[in-house]
């Protein structure tokens, strides 16, 4: 079965104007009714580090859940926002960046990998006490443009670390959008047959000509997990190409579909969606 998660927190962040509160609530109020499997909607995060995060617990007061089958994921940098995210029981999900390149971790989350490691696992036993599920982002996990090392096999060592958690779902990120077709059907083929009782999905971010065939490298590799963001709003500036962003999620649902997957999504509210994006992020 494919899970598809939809990112309005990835595509809103990096947005230096503030997004009205109200606006943000009612945008994803809209994508609850379209069938993603999951919402990435916000984070607990310092508002000095993400401003534009600074009033999910508010949005989060707003939205409309009864109806919706979609969960609830929340970024998390730390065990502080760990456990503000789990004072609210309609949270489904943390998600949590954890890094391959030192640097990268030290510049995203101010720690060094084997503190984020130790933080990990204190969110880990936060979420099982709380019957809820941790997420962890594998960033920079098909390159690194700092110059620290990286190969498969590091990506591999780290996903044990992490099975030796008992994580259930790990989603490798491709940070800059540097990840080839092959080296994507490598990775997932590798984790997948590798750590069977392990959920791999694939964050990854491209220019729009590409996403098409990321996807189906994906699905290759056994990846049954996507994330995107309508119209591939958001991605990551350190990719330094500003046509690389988000996968587009109606492009992946196309190509999703055109493999035979049922997504059952509400096509209409799906339409909704797309207009009611352009409106959001003023495109």
């Amino acid at each position: 079965m494919i899970q598809l998660i939809e990112c309005p927190r990835d595509a809103m962040q990096g947005i230096p104007d503030f997004i009205d509160t109200a606006i943000k609530a009612a945008y994803i109020n809209q994508l609850l009714e379209v069938g993603f499997h999951t919402l990435d909607f916000g984070s607990f995060v310092s508002p000095k580090a993400i401003p534009q995060m600074r009033d999910t617990a508010e949005v989060l007061d707003m939205l409309d859940l009864h109806k919706s089958k979609s969960k609830l994921l929340a970024i998390v940098a730390n065990v502080r926002g760990a456990e503000d995210a789990l004072q609210f029981p309609e949270i489904d999900f943390l998600g949590f960046p954890l890094s391959v390149s030192e640097t990268f971790q030290q510049r995203n989350t101010n720690a060094s990998i084997a503190d984020a490691l130790k933080t990990v696992e204190a969110i880990q036993n936060l979420c099982e006490a709380k019957g809820k599920k941790q997420v962890v982002y594998l960033s920079m996990g098909f390159g690194n443009p700092y110059g620290d090392p990286y190969s498969p096999e590091l990506i591999a060592e780290f996903v044990e670390k992490l099975a030796q958690l008992q994580m259930e779902t790990i989603s490798l990120s491709d940070t800059i959008g540097v990840a080839t077709p092959g080296l994507i059907t490598q990775l997932f083929e590798v984790q997948t047959q590798a750590f069977p009782q392990i959920r791999f999905g694939a964050h990854l971010h491209s220019r729009p000509e590409s996403i098409g065939e990321k996807v189906l490298a994906a699905l290759q590799g056994g990846c049954r997990r996507f994330d995107g963001a309508l119209y591939g709003f958001g991605g990551c500036p350190m990719a330094k190409d500003e046509l690389v962003g988000n996968m587009a999620t109606e492009v992946m649902i196309e190509t999703l579909e055109s493999q035979g997957f049922e997504l059952n999504l509400d096509k209409s509210e799906l339409a909704e969606s797309l207009k009611l994006a352009r409106f959001v992020f003023n495109s």
